[in-house]
């Protein structure tokens, strides 16, 4: 078993504690999905255990071979490499092998008659037989063109951002480490390349650690998960759903335990305010523990969450109406003769391929590009805020209070208090001590949540969102969620995150390029699911159906010898798996802070409860002839 332990790791980051003292292992085979709230280390982390940073304190071991590769979040290409000669930086020994064979191989181009060339040629050869690198190339090849990847000689300077980022996965993909570290790697992807890269990592032989915000990713390719919460690290077995219940049941005891230690406190309170009329070694131990308790009330893990109260400005009846519309761009057709109402309180989803012009759509809509025919007709109400990928607006020297002061200095909630932008910023997990930090020092995440936040300070009335899942953690998407579902207004939304659409969009925009766009009422889920059907009715085979006259099964009369023996035992076996019930319900009561024994008692709970119900079925249908 090949296993990678961290030892006591802790990381600061200027007076801000990240983590501190964390330990854990990872397995083989093991896939982890980590999360926290932005700002919360979790990139810190995955760069310290690829090695690309050192912790303050703390080690890691591993076996003296063990190998990783990982993908950053926006990873440094150099823009003159060829697309395959990126791959070939990897310094995984197949891939150098690799390398050196096309060196060699171009070289013998060169010089055909040089004979050191053509032996060091045939060496070469011998080693891609014994390490099998002739597969590894097909595979790169093979992992590219899946990822949309098609012309290998194109320089890397002339892709775009999410093209790069599909270079530097396949580099880390094809390179088969020991432990395969991801930083957000379904951005940029769209819903089929997902698809397949969920696939792929489900098979992977090696441990995987990946950060995420695709809830639905995280769900099927994970078999554990970490929270880093409160600078610690919280694991779970099992899937996203799985850390879900667990966290819940965690939360549940954390405030039960809480709620015990206030009430002793308040009893020791009353207690010291009556006086001790003698000061003995027991009311003096009583004293010291009323000071203990008093010192550690309330300093349990904080939870942290996102509180997103904004109150948007009022909406007329009129939002957009887009009467054959036509736009071009950059050669390609966006929309051609396209009609479209939306009305007050509609939820778009705007899905398609990347490239078909979604976000150009978006543009047109937000008044940033102009329509080449038609005409779009906007309510006098409507108050827009755009979420755009790039943040172009944020001038990163500016500190946060004053970036957040542009759009309001006072705020008014849906409940009717008025909030200053400074306590705005606190509701979004900034501590006043930050308030004044320059937006540059921020994380990814924290500059994405911040933009988020000055956009909902406007208090508007229309919200267009260009893939506003990237880099925000799950908390704060599950609060925005829930945030969109009150919003009275219109939310018109790009993503290929599928767990999204489906809690925010009720009909879909589908851009299949060259103008034409579908429409489909429901959800994106429900919506990928009718295209799979449509799919595998197009490719089956036509067969011909040979109706057949349907048998009548006779009536069954009384029980069988061995069936009569099957009911005389049934009511002590349901007795017995109900006392077995009983018993593993009582050890979850009393499992405390073992999450994975919880997690297993609550699978044994599971398949007692399927056995219980097999039973009863079978009492019932047998009872029936007795």
């Amino acid at each position: 078993m090949r296993v990678l332990t961290v030892n006591e790791m802790t990381k600061t980051y200027g007076e801000k504690v990240l983590f501190e003292n964390l330990t854990f292992a990872i397995s083989e085979k093991e896939r982890i999905g980590l999360i926290g709230v932005n700002g919360t280390g979790k990139s810190s982390l995955l760069k310290i255990v690829a090695g690309k940073d050192l912790p303050d304190s703390g080690e890691m071991v591993a076996p003296n071979d063990y190998s990783i590769a990982y993908l950053a979040q926006e990873p440094e290409m150099d823009p003159e490499l060829s697309v395959m000669d990126q791959l070939f930086l990897s310094e995984a020994p197949v891939i150098q092998l690799l390398k050196k064979y096309e060196q060699t191989l171009r070289q013998l181009e060169k010089e055909p008659n040089n004979q050191a060339v053509t032996e060091e040629l045939f060496e070469l050869q011998k080693r891609m037989d014994a390490l099998d690198a002739w597969e590894a190339n097909t595979n790169a090849e093979a992992i590219l063109t899946k990822l949309g990847i098609h012309d290998f000689s194109r320089k890397i300077g002339e892709l775009s951002g999410g093209q790069k980022k599909r270079v530097a996965l396949a580099q880390v993909l094809i390179e088969t480490p020991d432990l395969l570290i991801l930083d957000e790697p379904t951005n940029h992807l769209d819903y089929e390349t997902i698809g397949w890269l969920e696939d792929y990592l489900s098979k992977y032989t090696g441990a995987v650690l990946l950060v995420t915000h695709d809830r639905y990713f995280l769900d099927r390719v994970t078999n554990r998960m970490f929270e880093l919460e409160g600078g610690r690290i919280y694991t779970y077995k099992g899937n996203y759903q799985s850390y879900i219940e667990q966290k819940a049941e965690r939360e549940e005891q954390q405030a039960a335990s809480e709620d015990k230690r206030r009430n002793l406190y308040r009893r020791e309170l009353a207690w010291m305010r009556r006086g001790a009329k003698a000061r003995t070694t027991k009311q003096k131990a009583r004293i010291d523990r009323f000071e203990q308790l008093e010192g550690t009330l309330g300093q349990g893990p904080k939870k942290e969450q996102v509180d997103l109260a904004v109150k948007g400005s009022r909406l007329g009846k009129q939002v957009f109406e887009l009467r054959d519309v036509s736009k071009s761009f950059d050669g390609k057709v966006i929309l051609q003769d396209f009609n479209l109402l939306v009305k007050p309180g509609d939820r778009f989803g705007i899905v398609g391929k990347n490239g078909s012009g979604k976000s150009t759509f978006m543009n047109l809509l937000a008044g940033k590009l102009p329509f080449d025919q038609g005409e779009m007709i906007t309510g006098q109400t409507v108050k827009i805020a755009y979420y755009t990928q790039e943040r172009t607006d944020m001038d990163e020297k500016m500190r946060m209070i004053a970036y957040i002061r542009e759009s309001a200095e006072v705020v008014t909630t849906k409940d009717g208090e008025q909030l200053s932008a400074a306590q705005m910023l606190e509701r979004f997990l900034f501590p006043m001590h930050a308030h004044g930090t320059p937006i540059y020092k921020l994380s990814g995440g924290e500059k994405r949540r911040l933009y988020l936040l000055k956009l909902l300070m406007s208090q508007p009335n229309v919200l267009l969102l260009d893939e506003p899942t990237n880099d925000l953690d799950t908390a704060t998407l599950t609060v925005l969620e829930d945030y969109l579902e009150d919003f009275p207004g219109v939310v018109i939304t790009v993503s290929h995150d599928r767990y999204f659409l489906d809690k925010t969009a009720t009909q879909l925009l589908e851009f299949q390029g060259n103008g034409v766009i579908d429409s489909y009422y429901g959800s994106y889920s429900d919506y990928l699911d009718q295209q799979a059907a449509r799919e595998k009715l197009e490719a089956a085979p036509v067969k011909k159906v040979v109706q057949e006259k349907p048998q009548e099964k006779p009536k069954k009369k009384k029980l069988s010898y061995n069936e009569q023996r099957e009911w005389a035992g049934l009511e002590a076996k349901m007795a017995e798996v109900e006392d077995r019930i009983a018993k593993a319900q009582q050890e979850l009561d009393q499992v405390g802070s073992d999450f994975e024994k919880a997690q297993s008692l609550s699978e044994e709970l599971e398949a007692l409860n399927e056995e219980l119900e097999h039973l009863i079925e079978r009492w019932s249908y047998l009872s029936e002839f007795v």
